[in-house]
């Protein structure tokens, strides 16, 4: 579902302003190694970096699949250790290289920062995805547009114009990005109250009361846990979903 002509237009109109100085924002990647971040593979207790998929590496944390011979449902993520409600988050990425053999054509430049996120302590093992609000990085496909900057909804719920979507993802303003280039990925989040999705500085998407999904079997065990629907915070993790792919900069401006 593509978002309608009104909000397209309330969007294209939104001022995209930085909140605080450049000194304000957090480096959650150091540059250095993966110090703070924790890595869950499907089928593999926590803390097992399978394949060395995660890695830094000439200053640039790469999702990598170098030492892959093929993929076989091993989707990865990388969490950070902290949780948070109210903050910008800030991503430069390129996508690099060929999909690994086996990888669904979904999955073709394909990841996603994901919001909200339950810890990965709390994931199943064969669980695949965590319970999440997912910000898509996506690169073109070569022929016809692939917009970036959509939303995805493992486990999750969202309203937009007044109405609860429940479809898994939904595709934003955005123009198509080739892949190869950098850029830079901005996302300004309130809590449960509204997430805007920038690219380049441009306003792409919003949606408003981030939920959790009452159907979905990981997400039933996160609502008796908190006995809220609402989903107010949690971590923030990159996704492994066959696509290499390049990081330099992951920052985060607490509000």
């Amino acid at each position: 579902m593509r978002f309608s002509y009104s909000v397209s237009v309330i969007l294209f109109f939104i001022t995209f302003s930085v909140k605080g100085s450049e000194s304000q924002w957090i480096d959650l990647f150091n540059g250095k190694d993966l110090s703070n971040w924790q890595v869950k593979f499907t089928g593999f207790p926590l803390g097992d970096n399978f394949r060395d998929t995660f890695l830094v590496e000439d200053g640039f944390l790469k999702v990598s699949y170098d030492n892959w011979p093929k993929f076989d449902g091993e989707f990865g993520h990388l969490f950070t250790k902290n949780a948070y409600s109210n903050y910008r988050l800030r991503v430069e990425y390129r996508f690099v290289g060929d999909q690994v053999e086996g990888g669904p054509l979904w999955a073709y430049r394909n990841n996603g920062m994901m919001l909200h996120s339950q810890s990965p302590e709390t994931m199943a093992l064969n669980q695949e995805f965590p319970v999440s609000i997912e910000a898509q990085m996506l690169g073109g496909q070569g022929e016809g547009p692939r917009p970036n900057g959509n939303v995805c909804t493992p486990g999750t719920n969202m309203v937009m114009e007044g109405f609860l979507v429940t479809q898994h993802c939904t595709n934003s303003t955005s123009k198509t990005y080739p892949g190869d280039e950098w850029v830079t990925l901005e996302i300004e989040v309130l809590g449960s109250e509204k997430i805007t999705h920038f690219l380049n500085n441009e306003a792409v998407l919003m949606y408003e009361d981030i939920q959790f999904d009452p159907d979905d079997e990981d997400a039933k065990k996160l609502v008796e846990r908190d006995n809220d629907l609402l989903l107010d915070h949690g971590h923030i993790a990159i996704q492994a979903e066959t696509a290499p792919i390049e990081f330099r900069k992951i920052q985060i401006l607490p509000l």
